[in-house]
């Protein structure tokens, strides 16, 4: 019919038309067909990412688990020669306390023993000058004697006297010899009443001699015994002290240990830092000393008491 038209009468240009939108729809079928498929590849590779990642820090907090050995601190000649003093403060403070426990029982019994030997002393003075005087009340009395016989003798030889001059001289003769009786009779009183009160002194001091070695005998008991108890501990200790002192190299400084140690009252030569203060005289440390002294690069003394101050740290490893 004249009203249908062939493909052939419609234009070149209408058919190039109806053509291209059939081809962009094409077009973008394929094209949202491969977009999802490069998304599921662009989430496996960030799945891989995150899984690697996740390996990694499984593995660093596994090796941050596991304890890594740590390496040896090395020392420094003084640090060494502070640590070796340091414990030989502590055993020598220990030997300390063992001899406190004794108490005063050493003092007493050397105060009791020093008694016993001025008594002794004092027994032998006076047994020595009651002697004396009895010797020489026997030589009194031997005068005595002699005197009374001169004295017959001259009062017998009186009825023979020639002359005056005679009996001038034997007069006196006997009035000497009587004045010499007469003075040793004195003596003799003398030498009775000292020689009694010196036995009545002996006496009472042989007394007293006998308690005090009763108080002796008891008191030497008791330290015997608390030094059983502690013999043992305080033989350990004295043998570590000689250990210790042959590790001190620095002879220098084992004579000023001990020349502090005795000079302190407590016997402490070597003190921490105490509430930033010194641990034997408690005065006061500034910071920087302070801060030297936990260097442990010198040896430091406190400048008013003298003693060794170290670090507390240094001193509370040493003294465990």
């Amino acid at each position: 019919m004249a009203t249908k038209k062939s493909e052939k009468d419609i234009p070149n240009e209408q058919i190039e038309k109806e053509k291209k939108p059939a081809t962009a729809k094409k077009a973008t079928k394929t094209t949202a067909k491969k977009t999802p498929a490069k998304k599921s590849s662009s989430k496996a590779a960030t799945d891989k990412k995150t899984a690697t990642t996740e390996t990694k820090t499984a593995k660093t907090a596994k090796k941050a688990d596991i304890p890594q050995e740590e390496a040896p601190k090395t020392l420094n000649k003084v640090e060494v020669k502070l640590r070796s003093v340091a414990r030989l403060q502590s055993v020598l403070s220990a030997i300390d306390k063992i001899k406190t426990l004794r108490g005063e029982l050493p003092l007493e019994v050397q105060n009791i023993e020093d008694n016993l030997a001025g008594i002794q002393t004092r027994l032998d003075n006076y047994s020595a000058a009651a002697k004396a005087l009895s010797t020489s009340i026997t030589n009194e009395r031997n005068k005595i004697s002699s005197s009374a016989e001169l004295l017959e003798k001259y009062r017998r030889q009186l009825d023979h006297v020639r002359n005056n001059r005679e009996y001038d001289s034997l007069s006196k003769e006997i009035e000497y010899q009587d004045l010499e009786l007469q003075l040793s009779e004195k003596r003799i009183k003398e030498y009775t009443a000292e020689l009694n009160a010196r036995k009545e002194d002996i006496s009472k001091l042989k007394e007293t001699y006998e308690l005090r070695t009763g108080d002796l005998a008891a008191k030497k008991g008791e330290l015997d015994k608390i030094i059983t108890e502690t013999e043992a501990e305080e033989q350990r200790l004295l043998k570590e002290a000689k250990s210790l002192e042959s590790n001190v190299e620095d002879e220098r400084l084992l004579k000023a240990f001990y020349r502090i140690r005795n000079a302190a009252h407590n016997g402490l030569a070597v003190v921490p830092i105490d509430r930033d203060a010194c641990g034997g005289c408690f005065n006061r440390i500034p910071p920087q000393r302070q801060l030297e002294i936990r260097l442990a690069k010198k040896i430091i003394v406190c400048e008013y008491c003298g003693r060794i101050v170290v670090d507390p740290d240094l001193f509370a490893e040493e003294t465990k």
